[in-house]
């Protein structure tokens, strides 16, 4: 069954009062894998929306995204706010399986007019808070010489140093292979710079991955340790 088909059966079977559905994600698009997911938009009129769920049909793992349309645009705002909204570009870049009142077009129309619009601007606060937990994890890696820390210490940097790369460019934050392929439009080259580094910290040759760290970092401050504070919420 095709993504499309199972999409909409899933849809139709499950939930009969929907005013609009949406199937976004990697399956609607060229670079789907054995593996991909069907990530499914439901707008519901009212309860039990707004809730997420994962569920089989035939082949297809699928993730069902159900809100309202009210909750729908209080999870996006929210996730904009964090420059992160994979409900957004689910409907903005989706495929419009359903639409029984012309809320589905309305809501598409909304979320292009937003992903338009771009990303907010980072804080310096939260650079800040970038920097410092990068120059923390560098402190550890140099004093480092147990590999089951290494590892860890090596792998939460390499995760840092890219969701960076995408803050100091005015990037859409992403995880998992998102995080790799926004960081991959926006500086082509960077994720295998990135992985060889990684793989020679592993086998304990630092020095090209802090390199690589301290390039980023460089871009908004440098290392940041001495004077740095924040208040406490008593």
């Amino acid at each position: 069954m095709s993504p499309l088909a199972a999409a909409r059966a899933v849809v139709d079977e499950q939930f009969p009062t929907a005013r609009a559905a949406f199937l976004g994600g990697s399956a609607v698009t060229e670079r789907r894998t054995p593996m991909s997911d069907l990530d499914v938009v439901v707008l519901l009129p009212g309860p039990p929306a707004p809730y997420r769920e994962s569920l089989v049909r035939g082949l297809w793992p699928v993730e069902l995204f159900v809100h309202t349309e009210e909750s729908w645009r209080t999870f996006v705002e929210r996730e904009i706010g964090k420059r992160r909204s994979p409900l957004l570009w689910m409907c903005a870049e989706g495929v419009l399986l359903l639409d029984r009142d012309g809320v589905g077009e309305k809501i598409a129309t909304e979320a292009r007019r937003l992903a338009a619009a771009g990303v907010p601007k980072v804080r310096v606060d939260e650079l800040e808070d970038r920097r410092y937990a990068i120059t923390d994890l560098l402190d550890d890696l140099a004093g480092c010489d147990d590999d089951g820390e290494r590892l860890f210490i090596v792998t939460e940097l390499a995760r840092r140093a890219a969701e960076l790369v995408l803050a100091v460019n005015g990037a859409w934050l992403g995880g998992g292979k998102w995080l790799a392929r926004h960081v991959e439009a926006i500086e082509p080259g960077f994720s295998g710079k990135l992985s060889n580094a990684v793989r020679d910290a592993l086998a304990g040759r630092e020095s090209d991955l802090v390199g690589v760290v301290d390039g980023v970092l460089d871009r908004c401050g440098g290392r940041l340790w001495a004077g740095y504070r924040r208040g406490g919420v008593a």
